[in-house]
């Protein structure tokens, strides 16, 4: 009888490991393609950030105390306001001044972030019960730069982040351009007459047009 020792046949079975292993490549493979292709159906549907910039003539600090009292607010177009300045806090506000600031049109930003006298970043948390892009408005928010430009001048940016492609939220986007465009342009009404950068460039504008 032989010493050797005596080993099975391979077996389909036996057989499992090794076709694994080069089928394991190729799963890893398309497990990328897969995640690959949901990152990019991600990103296709992100949308550029809807921007409102101007100069409005006084200082930083004032701008800040508009965007960021109760009282100063009321120059942004609203009729009533109050505000809580901390994270997480509120800037409650109503365009009504029959209204009420606990009623269903009471408009509720939360305070995500700031920095006093340059940036405030904020998110609605609570929209009018007749704001037509409810489902919309959730996962978007602004921040709102101040950046002194010269003696008694400050440039402000409004940035609207977070919109899609959905057309909801693009419609959202164009409401908001218009809306704060209307809003940059009423605070800096209120500090005419107009710094001489911006009469510049509306002359240089007008002479292009």
């Amino acid at each position: 009888m032989s010493k050797r020792p005596q080993f099975p046949a391979k077996t389909v079975a036996s057989a499992r490991p090794a076709e694994r292993e080069q089928r394991l490549p190729q799963w890893l493979a398309g497990a990328f393609l897969v995640l690959a292709g949901l990152w990019a159906a991600h990103a296709a549907k992100a949308a550029e950030p809807q921007v409102t910039e101007g100069f409005v003539n006084t200082t930083a600090d004032e701008v800040w105390r508009i965007f960021t009292t109760a009282e100063g607010y009321k120059r942004t177009g609203v009729a009533q306001a109050e505000i809580d300045l901390r994270i997480g806090g509120t800037i409650r506000s109503h365009y009504d001044p029959k209204g009420k600031l606990d009623d269903d049109k009471t408009i509720v930003q939360e305070i995500l972030a700031y920095e006093p006298e340059r940036m405030l970043a904020v998110r609605i948390k609570q929209a009018p019960a007749d704001f037509p892009f409810r489902d919309a408005v959730a996962d978007t928010w602004t921040v709102i730069y101040l950046t002194p430009a010269g003696d008694n001048m400050t440039q402000v940016r409004i940035i609207g982040l977070g919109y899609t492609d959905q057309p909801q939220s693009q419609a959202m986007r164009n409401y908001f351009a218009e809306g704060n465009r209307w809003t940059l342009d009423r605070i800096a009404k209120g500090y005419w007459p107009k710094c001489a950068k911006c009469v510049a460039e509306e002359a240089e504008k007008a002479g292009t047009q």
